[in-house]
């Protein structure tokens, strides 16, 4: 005896071609339902960023270490500037401040400039000499747009 499904010309289970979209739009009304619980009670969080406050004392000297295109180093004091490597920059600043002991030497700052086409990496490179030398007062020059 010949099946049902050959009765009827062959056609007895045809695969469904269309996707389901019910379980998907379900799940997806529940997430939003979530969504709109849950976002009013999240309270929107603080970032405590530093602040620039002005010194309580200017500093005596400053001395400014300029980074150039081709990471050429200066090293200018009052109106002398001065070019040498990268080995030699924490010794030359620890000379322009003059003694540990002298008061001067505790209150003068470095400030780098650099050019803007300069990596990033190598202004991290001479804040680290001058940290590794026992620096204490390094700055950045900032140009400021107008």
């Amino acid at each position: 005896m010949p099946s049902v499904a050959s009765h009827r010309g062959g056609r007895g289970r045809r695969t469904i071609n269309e996707i389901n979209m019910v379980p998907f739009i379900d799940v997806m009304l529940v997430l939003l339902i979530i969504f709109m619980v849950t976002a009013p009670l999240i309270t929107p969080s603080m970032i405590d960023l530093p602040s620039v406050a002005k010194a309580a004392r200017q500093p005596d000297q400053i001395i400014q270490v300029i980074l150039g295109k081709n990471d050429s180093l200066d090293v200018k004091v009052k109106d002398k500037t001065t070019t040498l490597p990268l080995k030699e920059l924490a010794a030359a600043v620890r000379q322009a401040q003059g003694p540990k002991d002298n008061a001067a030497a505790a209150n003068s700052a470095v400030v780098i400039s650099a050019d803007k086409n300069v990596k990033y990496e190598s202004v991290v490179k001479v804040m680290d000499t001058l940290q590794r030398a026992g620096i204490q007062r390094v700055g950045l020059s900032v140009q400021l747009a107008n």
